[in-house]
């Protein structure tokens, strides 16, 4: 169902052996963000005439949730569009990142399940915006230096804002963020979003595939990643295909020692999302024997969702990619690396 609802597909009938638990099937829907999706591939299967039949009730279930999805998501751009021009009348200048600027990217981009509001700023623009927000918000987080990240509720909504998007993972990988981050905000590298009347500002394609792939890769290790964020990153492939440097984003992969990780994700990808394989850049198919495995242990992994317990967690990961467990474990457990002490030790002087 996600499939059908996350990329274009053939008309081939669709069939199911067994009993579905369509309670189930809702709750993880729910789990992983792909509430909307599912949605559309119900929507799918009843035009296309599939010869697969979903209950009135549990359409009916999934149609009631994706209105209020939609509802949420108006509210939000709404919020958005306004705190963009309140910013920029306070001489503030931020690009919207992740979140509601990737969903855009979607067939349907108001059936994508929304969460925070975040906001990439210059070290200039992130010292104002810290200074114009936080008289405007409670319940506010600790702010966390290295990653200079800030989150904070205004009204109904939870706003961060963010200096660097550093995974904190290594400084292999933080290095070559902040290189393609520098390539955003002085190589001018971006795009926007007519959000209502305000244009509202993004990173380029090839920056933001790779900045939200490095996101989630962050939070594959650290925290859980969810399919949700894993079709984003597909969505954003898929729309920009044409455009995309693949081998810019091959480069930048090896500079930051994630295309293992790359591969393996594409895998999950093309044969478990639906991705089609030209627009899935080094998607390795004569290779893609041990790859498959690693990628249907991720799956299970995912959809078995995260523990909490980080040995517990870390060991499973370890399952698939076992050098870069132990490699992040000082981010994953102590979270440090090294390019974090420097700057601490310089700082501290």
């Amino acid at each position: 169902m996600v499939k059908a609802g996350l990329f274009p597909v053939n008309n081939s009938r669709f069939t199911v052996n067994g009993f579905i638990d369509w309670e189930s099937v809702y709750l993880l829907a729910e789990q992983q963000g792909v509430v909307g999706l599912v949605a559309a591939g119900i929507e799918w299967l009843k035009v296309h005439n599939s010869g697969f039949t979903v209950p009135q009730t549990v359409a009916l279930t999934f149609a009631g949730a994706t209105i209020q999805i939609e509802q949420r998501n108006k509210a939000m751009n709404q919020f958005i569009a306004e705190l963009e021009e309140k910013m920029r009348a306070a001489d503030i200048y931020t690009l919207l990142v992740k979140g509601q600027g990737v969903a855009q990217c979607y067939e349907r981009p108001l059936w994508r399940p929304s969460g925070d509001v975040d906001f990439l700023l210059s070290e200039d623009n992130y010292k104002k915006a810290r200074a114009y927000l936080l008289p405007l918000s409670s319940g506010n987080k600790n702010e966390e230096r290295y990653s200079q990240h800030l989150g904070m509720s205004i009204e109904q909504w939870y706003v961060e804002i963010h200096g660097t998007l550093r995974t904190g993972l290594a400084t292999r990988v933080d290095r070559q963020v902040d290189a393609v981050q520098k390539d955003v905000f002085y190589g001018g590298n971006v795009r926007s979003w007519l959000n209502g009347g305000t244009q509202v500002f993004l990173p380029a394609p090839d920056e933001d595939v790779f900045l939200v792939f490095t996101h989630f890769i962050k939070h594959f290790y650290k925290e859980g990643v969810s399919l949700r964020q894993l079709c984003d990153w597909c969505r954003l492939l898929w729309t920009y295909r044409s455009e995309l440097d693949v081998a810019l984003q091959e480069q930048w992969l090896r500079q930051a020692g994630l295309v293992e990780e790359w591969q393996v994700f594409s895998v999950l990808a093309v044969e478990y999302l639906g991705m089609p394989v030209a627009a899935m850049p080094m998607y390795n198919h004569s290779d893609s024997c041990d790859l498959r495995k690693k990628a249907e242990k991720l799956v299970e992994f995912i959809l078995g969702g995260y523990s909490g317990n980080k040995i517990k967690d870390t060991w499973q990961i370890a399952k698939v990619f076992p050098w870069k467990a132990l490699h992040y474990s000082p981010s994953i457990f102590l979270n440090v690396n090294w390019l974090k002490v420097k700057e601490w030790l310089f700082n501290s002087k």
